[in-house]
């Protein structure tokens, strides 16, 4: 399995629910491809740095429009895809090996990225309530527990940000997906990405980073 960036948490095993087969496979028969990934800087919501020459932008997949690309019904369960596009624009490359990259609300919570079994783990406790289905234990449910975790691997793998570096010139993208249960029906209002510890080639820290969704949302509203 590839590195990540230490944008994430480390993997734990996970049991699922019978729930769980229907929403891995119900996005799969409209689904499309993502767009490819421009310039950072040509983005509503980017933080531009002209010294550093790096630009990190962000493109929420709020819509179930946009989230056709996936199989898994993210939004369902809480779940938002962000894009992130960063472009090196200088001549060395830099470096997000150790990369902090967290969604922050408009409380200033700061939220991590999920992992493949925290979805899982998302999709099973919903789709369970109001059902006959016994409680999570040590004895898993039904016989498709390693066919289910492989659905949602292979999910991350094709989408999950994971360059570990920009080379010089270069624009890189993926996607992050954050936990944004409890935040209400408009998460991103007042909401930013916050993006710490990219380094430039010498090693040496960049300015954090820093997209208000606001800057998203508000684009929106004039298309």
């Amino acid at each position: 399995m590839r590195q990540r960036p230490h944008v994430l948490l480390s993997r734990t095993a996970c049991l699922v629910s019978v729930a769980l087969l229907a929403a891995l496979s119900a996005g799969a028969a409209g689904r499309t491809d993502p767009p490819p990934a421009k310039d950072a800087s040509t983005y509503p919501a980017v933080d531009v740095h002209p010294k550093e020459q790096v630009a990190v932008a962000v493109e929420p997949y709020d819509t179930k429009e946009k989230c056709k690309i996936f199989d898994v019904e993210f939004l369902k369960y809480d779940i938002l895809p962000v894009r992130i596009i960063v472009t090196n624009m200088g001549d060395r490359p830099i470096s997000l090996n150790d990369a902090r990259i967290y969604f922050v609300d408009a409380n200033g919570d700061r939220i991590q990225a999920a992992e493949p079994e925290d979805v899982e783990r998302k999709i099973t406790a919903k789709d369970s309530r109001g059902t006959n289905l016994p409680p999570i234990g040590p004895i898993k449910l039904h016989t498709n527990g390693k066919d289910s975790d492989k659905k949602i691997e292979a999910e991350f793998d094709q989408f999950e940000y994971a360059a570990l570096v920009v080379e010089p010139h270069t624009t890189r993208a993926g996607f992050l997906f954050y936990d944004t249960s409890g935040l209400g029906d408009t998460p991103l209002h007042g909401a930013k990405l916050v993006a710490r510890e990219l380094k430039d080639a010498d090693g040496q820290e960049l300015w954090t980073f820093e997209i208000p969704f606001d800057k998203y949302l508000d684009a929106e509203k004039k298309h």
